[in-house]
């Protein structure tokens, strides 16, 4: 007989990097809905327990993912506390912000575009995810079991759309920059290497790439970037969850290796 409740969590354990961002958050809240015991993991740790308290998750704990010793201690004080880790979302990742509006145009073209930011890109964004599989996937490797999610992005499928992020005076305010597309893409390689090394361990690792999130964003990018989308809209926060649990859970037991694009079907055209 099939398991009637494929899509619990209960029992499961799950570490969420990343999670005092806007999906972040939402993360959270999904996996607690699920049933799952959630620790809470992003730069600032006193940031980190309040919102776990506030949204009754399990713990919360501040991690900076570039730093192996740091993703140690997460792991190791996850473990001591709950004996286990199921369920790793990797979710953390820097976005391009520029301090001044006014040049972010200029400093965000391909040819003007800082180092500095390119590398900090790395760091985070693969680097980080490279660290947290690497710890806490091996955890899961020699319990034979677990599921990792990687968080990408529609832009580590295809291109930016430069189009998008101008004015309707037919100004850009700015450029998406080559540093998140090429970090979004190499999480996608990633994704599908550690898929197949761990296969034959029980672990499956999948991606999750979302589409552009509602975030208080000007009204001519929201209209903009809607029409570009064959559902006419970008998505709501909570729009993610559902594809998360599937992930984490085992409704999705014999899924590995893949890229689950909730995007409203931007990719699709």
């Amino acid at each position: 007989m099939s398991d009637p409740t494929p899509f619990s969590l209960e029992g499961r354990v799950a570490v969420v990097t990343g999670a005092l961002g806007l999906l972040g958050r939402q993360h959270c809240r999904a996996l607690r809905d699920a049933g799952a015991t959630v620790i809470a993991a992003d730069l600032d740790h006193d940031a980190c327990e309040r919102f776990a308290a506030d949204a009754g998750l399990a713990a919360g704990q501040g991690v900076d993912i570039t730093r192996r010793t740091a993703v140690e201690r997460l792991s190791d004080s996850a473990l001591a506390r709950f004996d286990r880790i199921d369920v790793l979302v990797n979710n953390a990742a820097v976005n391009d912000k520029f301090e001044s509006p006014a040049a972010s145009a200029e400093l965000s073209r391909f040819e003007n575009y800082p180092l500095e930011l390119w590398q900090r890109a790395l760091d985070v964004n693969v680097t980080g995810t490279f660290l947290c599989c690497q710890v806490i996937g091996a955890h899961m490797a020699r319990r034979r079991q677990g599921s990792i999610i990687n968080i990408a992005s529609t832009y580590g499928v295809v291109a930016p759309d430069q189009s998008i992020y101008r004015r309707p005076d037919g100004t850009q305010s700015f450029y998406k920059s080559a540093a998140y597309p090429a970090t979004k893409g190499a999480v996608l390689a990633l994704t599908r290497f550690a898929a197949a090394y761990w296969g034959s361990q029980g672990v499956r690792v999948n991606a999750i790439s979302p589409g552009g999130v509602e975030a208080g964003q000007e009204g001519h990018f929201v209209e903009t970037y809607s029409r570009r989308t064959p559902l006419g809209r970008m998505a709501k926060p909570d729009e993610i969850a559902g594809a998360l649990v599937f992930l984490a859970s085992d409704a999705s037991s014999y899924v590995t290796g893949a890229n689950l694009l909730v995007d409203g079907g931007f990719t699709a055209w």
